[in-house]
């Protein structure tokens, strides 16, 4: 395995970016048009947080950009292993890292980037003790909505998705649900009333009412059917499968996760992205 491979070597120089003060509008359009999970946030010329996809589906009637991202994000140094960039993406539970140095943005690290490096790397363990422990299965017909619901309480950024022979025929993903989602506006309406609560005489129709109508924009998911936006495309593995040859199919697809299969070609787990990067860390 090729030694002292810095962040500098594998970032990317070209960084997507969102600036305060801003808007959720300008980062959903962001994310859907760079096709990427998330962007940091820029203030003075200055990394003040970082903004993603599960930001806005947790936030949906959020519009303004300081309330939304995630203030005071982990960095990194250019010069440091990407060793250590890994151990702080799995131990945080993220998958980008702003590369800072002398206070300026110079460029970001993502689990993507160090997968494709691995992919180079010639590691033979077999991928099935890399298997997600935990995975959310959604049924073709379960409206889009409600699984963005379910990946959000399971904290899970993919999911399988099964037919009615219970076989897997998709994998749907966070991606993909803002990829769908749409920007809706809406009037909505208040009343407020002079009665007291506390007066258990006074009768509703005595009451002072005054109706306040407020605009609310959100972002929404369609409830139309999973099917209808999974990747039914799907790239499989073997359970014996080596690490390097699994992260070479995760770049060349542009895919963050691939379903394992054994040799009846019957579904196992669901092999993640981050959890490769597990590979270099037992290398060390």
């Amino acid at each position: 395995m090729p030694k002292n491979i810095k962040v500098s070597d594998i970032m990317n120089n070209e960084v997507a970016y969102a600036t305060l003060p801003g808007s959720r509008d300008e980062v959903h359009t962001l994310l859907k048009d760079k096709k990427v999970s998330g962007v940091p946030v820029l203030k003075d010329g200055k990394i003040v947080g970082v903004v993603s996809r599960a930001n806005l589906l947790r936030n949906p009637e959020e519009e303004q950009l300081a309330l939304l991202m995630t203030r005071n994000p982990v960095v990194i140094d250019p010069d440091v292993d990407i060793t250590i960039a890994a151990k702080i993406l799995l131990e945080n539970d993220i998958r980008r890292l702003p590369v800072v140095k002398d206070e300026k943005l110079v460029g970001i690290i993502s689990v993507a980037d160090i997968v494709a490096c691995i992919a180079e790397m010639n590691i033979t363990d077999h991928v099935g003790q890399y298997l997600n422990p935990t995975i959310v299965t959604v049924w073709t017909d379960t409206p889009l909505n409600v699984v963005a619901r379910t990946m959000e309480l399971a904290r899970s950024k993919a999911s399988p998705v099964i037919d009615s022979s219970l076989e897997v025929v998709g994998i749907i993903t966070d991606r993909d649900i803002i990829s769908a989602s749409i920007i809706e506006d809406s009037v909505e309406m208040s009343d407020m009333s002079n009665g007291s609560d506390d007066d258990a005489w006074t009768w509703e129709s005595m009451r002072d009412t005054m109706s306040i109508y407020y605009s609310v924009s959100k972002v929404k998911v369609p409830d139309i059917p999973v099917k209808d936006v999974m990747v039914s495309d799907l790239i499989k593995a073997a359970y014996i499968s080596g690490v390097s040859e699994c992260a070479l199919k995760m770049k060349r697809n542009r895919i963050d996760q691939i379903p394992i299969v054994n040799a009846n070609q019957r579904f196992l787990g669901l092999l993640r992205d981050r959890n490769l990067m597990k590979a270099i860390i037992n290398q060390e």
